[in-house]
């Protein structure tokens, strides 16, 4: 039995009628690559059934303390109805991609079974006018609550539950032993209540001590809570939260859509700025596109929209634990700035000012903080330094660079869906997958009405990036090649002295 972290917890108590605490990623497979050239529910079936026995969120299940005397705990489940978890749905008529992101949108929508493992698997058929994708292809939609698992398990969730071949693996190569935990009483649950508590209130007065004032300063500048700043030193730091659409508090609702990008247009444009990284290619896309979606309606603010990103720090060694590892930070979008490689300079140095702050405090600071304060108190912080600070959430995860296969049939797109919670009602997040950024924008329905403008604005965002990126390359390449010419025609301009002169 594990008890849960704090931050697992802030997730878990977040959960409302409204708010629902889970994330998801959407995924397209060609069956054509199966061995028999086609891929039966049942086939998916048995390959859960084999993964569900490897995977942690999957075979664990909440076990919560009476009176909520202390957080919920973790349990191993022995009995995991794969039927229930794995579910078959077919799109109707025409099939096209529309059809799959309002779909999508409402599975998204549906709050879980928190009394059950926490994660969902719908597939999807019926996919017959999706363009560029294999005929015959079917969806996966992988639903995981976010108490269980964050965005760098996720990945090697993911990992988990596919394979590198198409051809099956022998079952005797996946087996394993799994000891299941039996159900604990009332009574065991109230004293580990007790334990738990003298050990967290001992906990904080260590972490308190060891903090000091310094400490406790940077936690608050981390948090976003100093803002107040001199021009030039706020240029690279986040400004005060604009107000904006997305600071509406959430309806139960969902809207989603998305596009794919290759990543090596991300490699070109970052050429253009010295030190960019694909991920500020990516923050400056979004800010683009937020610039171009607001104009259009009218509600573009003066001053920069703000991005809460997510900082992993997982430990990659430790196979399918989900535990929530990660550190927020909260970014200036630059939204204001129109001209793209401006605004990815400036978002360029926005990002090593935010990783320079973090280094000092320790990525796993606010983690810890989150371990010893009660969780109300912990809501109260969250909400007061992170949602009333950020816009919306930005977040980008690399994911596998080949191929990955589910019951023999190649996955040619996946696709993350995160969370919309009040006051931040719009998440965009990118995962890339075999040479291809995958971008999803998911939001409340209504601070988002047209989720295909969103998504076509981070496309035009993306293309006038890399047309600049290009045209800056294409002018400073000529430059380069003058420069050259000119030091070795000064070099031939040297007359050496003949022999006669010499003398």
């Amino acid at each position: 039995m594990k008890r849960l972290s704090g931050l697992d917890t802030f997730f878990l108590v977040n959960e409302n009628k409204r708010q629902h605490m889970h994330v998801a990623a959407l995924g397209i497979y060609d069956p054509s690559t199966a061995p028999e050239g086609k891929v039966r529910f049942k086939s998916i079936l048995e390959f859960f059934e084999q993964r569900a026995r490897e995977v942690e969120p999957f075979r664990r299940r909440l076990v919560r303390a009476p009176l909520g005397l202390d957080r919920a705990h973790w349990i191993e489940e022995g009995d995991i109805d794969i039927e229930y978890h794995v579910r078959h749905l077919r799109l109707p008529e025409p099939g096209d991609w529309r059809q799959l992101m309002i779909q999508v949108a409402r599975l998204h929508s549906r709050p879980m079974d928190l009394t059950l493992p926490l994660w969902e698997a719908y597939i999807i058929e019926g996919l017959d006018n999706i363009p560029n994708f294999a005929v015959g292809s079917f969806a996966l939609y992988l639903k995981l609550h976010h108490a269980a698992i964050d965005g760098e398990a996720g990945v090697r969730v993911l990992k988990a539950v596919h394979s590198t071949s198409p051809d099956p693996e022998p079952a005797e190569s996946r087996k394993a032993v799994r000891y299941f935990e039996r159900e604990p009483t009332d009574l065991e649950l109230v004293v580990r209540s007790v334990v738990n508590r003298a050990r967290q209130v001992t906990e904080a007065a260590g972490f308190l001590a060891s903090a000091g004032q310094t400490g406790l300063r940077l936690v608050a500048q981390r948090a976003g809570q100093i803002l107040e700043a001199e021009p030039k030193q706020a240029a690279a730091g986040a400004g005060r939260k604009p107000a904006t659409r997305f600071g509406a508090q959430v309806s139960a609702h969902r809207v989603v859509d998305g596009l794919g990008l290759p990543i090596e247009d991300f490699r070109s444009i970052r050429r253009a700025v010295d030190g960019a990284t694909l991920n500020d290619v990516f923050m400056c896309t979004v800010g683009g596109a937020l610039n171009r979606y607001l104009g259009k309606h009218g509600e573009m603010p003066r001053g920069s929209l703000n991005a809460i990103v997510p900082i992993a720090f997982g430990e990659p060694g430790k196979g399918t634990s989900a535990e929530n590892r990660f550190a927020l930070a909260v970014m200036p979008l630059h939204t204001d700035i129109v001209e793209p490689l401006e605004r990815l300079k400036a978002v360029s140095q926005a990002a090593s000012a935010t990783k320079s702050m973090q280094n000092d405090i320790g990525l796993d600071l606010g983690l810890k903080l989150m371990n010893v304060v009660p969780t109300f108190a912990a809501i109260a912080l969250a909400n007061r330094t992170i949602r009333d600070q950020g816009n919306l959430v930005v977040s980008n995860v690399r994911g596998p660079d080949v191929p990955l296969y589910m019951a023999g049939a190649r996955m040619q797109m996946f696709m993350p869906i995160n969370i919309p919670t009040d006051k931040v009602a719009l998440s965009v997040t990118g995962f890339s997958y075999a040479g291809t950024m995958w971008v999803c924008a998911v939001a409340c329905r209504k601070v988002l009405p047209d989720p295909a403008f969103f998504v076509q604005c981070i496309r035009d965002s993306f293309e006038e990036l890399q047309v600049a990126a290009t045209n800056s390359l294409t002018r400073a390449a000529p430059a380069a090649r003058v420069s050259k010419r000119g030091k070795r025609g000064s070099r031939r301009g040297k007359q050496r002295p003949s022999r006669k002169t010499a003398k």
